[in-house]
């Protein structure tokens, strides 16, 4: 009997804590969240519908960027640029994409002498990317989140 009551009073004892509550904090929680989020990086790229069937996250990705390109060389292929010099350069575009799949280009980055022999091409970038299908954003967290981007566009004129 004795045996018993010893044991119902370590069980009595060690189990009070067992019972103990714990108060959890929200901000707690919010600063372990933001603590591990990586903001860099999406779930999904943002994305064109017709590359909504490519699987795979990066897969995505580059069908969306050949998608740009592709129409930006569609487009400046209507214009004929005259230039004194030879000009091999790479510009880079720097894009956005909001929450509501609305593209932005925030800036243009090319070499002075793309700059000198070309002084049209910023106007000529925008213009060519004016009228794109529908973007669809980038997700994170199931949300849609705005991101930027940068897109190296080669020019090559002989």
């Amino acid at each position: 009997m004795k045996r018993i009551l010893y044991f119902l009073a370590i069980v009595t004892l060690v189990s009070c804590d067992y019972f103990d509550k714990k108060k959890v904090y929200t901000e707690d929680i919010l600063e372990e969240q933001l603590q591990t989020f990586t903001w860099n990086d999406v779930d999904e790229y943002p994305t064109f519908e017709f590359c909504e069937n490519t699987s795979g996250k990066e897969n995505k990705k580059v069908c969306f960027e050949n998608t740009l390109r592709r129409i930006l060389n569609k487009n400046l292929a209507k214009y004929q640029i005259i230039v004194s010099e030879e000009i091999n350069d790479t510009v880079q575009l720097k894009i956005t994409i909001d929450n509501e799949g609305e593209f932005f280009i925030n800036d243009i980055k090319s070499a002075q002498t793309t700059k000198d022999q070309i002084p049209q091409l910023d106007s000529l970038l925008r213009q060519s990317l004016d009228s794109l299908p529908k973007i669809y954003p980038a997700i994170k967290r199931s949300q849609h989140v705005k991101t930027q981007f940068v897109l190296p566009v080669i020019i090559k004129i002989e």
